[in-house]
């Protein structure tokens, strides 16, 4: 910004440019209304399905696995992602997590995120093309080993207070 421009006029010439948000009435007004609440709507059309498998996980010996599979096809960019009417790649990915109470907790505390569209997100990776990828919540890709497998024994309760933190109870 030059000194001859102010903040306020950049923050008017985005508004201007169709750039900034909508207006504060019209926050309350969708608020009132639920049609948004502030932290939806960024997470592509996709499905979340689960299965359980017959073996443990490392750590949870004697807990059968809850394998948890998430499915987004490749689309267009809405609106609501960063680069509106674009492609993006979409993603099949798997997580894992011990068949115990804890485990079926935080599934139930995964898939309200996931229908409160907070799970994934339209995100530009390495090579520049805009995909499907996993938002802030951490996923156990992997039954075994390696960062994002097991064992890991504050998984769960990690997960559970990213989920919290974002008004998933």
């Amino acid at each position: 910004m030059g000194s001859g421009q102010s903040s306020d006029k950049l923050h008017c010439n985005r508004y201007l440019d169709g750039k900034g948000p909508p207006p504060l009435f019209q926050q309350a007004s969708d608020d009132l209304n639920g049609r948004n609440r502030g932290r939806r709507d960024i997470q592509p059309e996709g499905q979340m399905t689960w299965v359980i498998l017959p073996r443990d996980l490392p750590g949870f010996p004697g807990d059968n696995t809850l394998q948890i599979n998430y499915m987004f096809p490749d689309g267009i960019q809405t609106e609501k992602h960063p680069h509106p009417g674009q492609p993006y790649g979409g993603l099949q990915r798997s997580a894992y997590l011990p068949d115990n109470r804890d485990g079926r907790k935080v599934l139930q505390l995964l898939d309200k995120a996931f229908m409160e569209q907070l799970l994934f997100t339209v995100t530009t990776n390495q090579d520049g093309q805009d995909t499907v990828a996993a938002a802030s919540i951490p996923l156990k890709s992997q039954p075994d080993g390696g960062i994002d497998g097991y064992p890991d024994s504050d998984y769960l309760q990690t997960v559970t207070k990213l989920l919290r933190d974002k008004g998933i109870e």
